[in-house]
């Protein structure tokens, strides 16, 4: 008989270690950056191109640890603008403002399933967006394959603010990024086109998946 024991087994052992991505440590990184600087809400941060440049980093993965710092609300990333920085986190970040729900007890796939549902009202509400021309702008491929952070960055933008976005935040701060692959790369490229084609039932399923490519 195997006498190895899984995660959540009754044996009582803890499941595998989870180790930071890199995007969580430039997140961590960069907000430590920000407290060492004495930066202030409103303040800028040196623009995405130098920023990976000093880092040496990609500005794919710089691009995912800002969309992490955004989620925390640390800072928030304006169009042409570039990230600025926010007031500091509140400690109840983790629990949902009004209902009280503790999403750290909630599972993996309920996490998923909800911010599914979520981001697919948002990309329907991007595929609503009445200027075409911004859509377009802002989701034509440019040659490079598509990554999550920044895809899903243009969507919210479209989608514009309100409480699918703070519902997004929320969940997202417990949910793991997909990582960047050739079949997400496909999916967030249906996703991309339907939005620019103003199809809002077809932005919406195409977001079913999405969250399925991880490591």
């Amino acid at each position: 008989m195997n006498s190895t024991s899984s995660p959540g087994s009754r044996s009582g052992l803890p499941g595998r270690l989870k180790r930071p991505r890199l995007y969580e440590q430039l997140a961590e990184h960069i907000s430590n950056f920000i407290e060492a600087q004495g930066l202030s809400p409103g303040d800028r941060l040196p623009p995405e191109r130098s920023l990976a440049a000093e880092l040496g980093v990609s500005r794919a993965s710089l691009a995912q640890a800002l969309v992490a710092l955004e989620i925390r609300g640390r800072v928030e990333i304006q169009h042409g603008n570039g990230a600025v920085i926010r007031e500091a986190p509140t400690p109840d970040a983790g629990r949902s403002a009004d209902s009280g729900v503790r999403l750290q007890d909630r599972t993996v796939d309920e996490l998923t399933a909800a911010r599914e549902a979520i981001m697919a009202g948002l990309a329907r509400a991007a595929a609503s967006n009445p200027n075409a021309a911004l859509r377009v702008a802002m989701l034509t491929d440019d040659g490079t394959a598509r990554n999550f952070a920044e895809t899903w960055r243009c969507v919210r933008h479209l989608a514009g603010g309100g409480l699918l976005a703070d519902l997004d935040d929320t969940i997202a701060k417990q949910a793991d990024v997909p990582e960047s692959s050739a079949r997400l790369s496909a999916r967030l490229e249906q996703l991309a086109h339907r939005i620019i084609d103003g199809d809002q039932s077809g932005a919406a399923d195409a977001v079913a998946g999405i969250l399925s490519e991880t490591a």
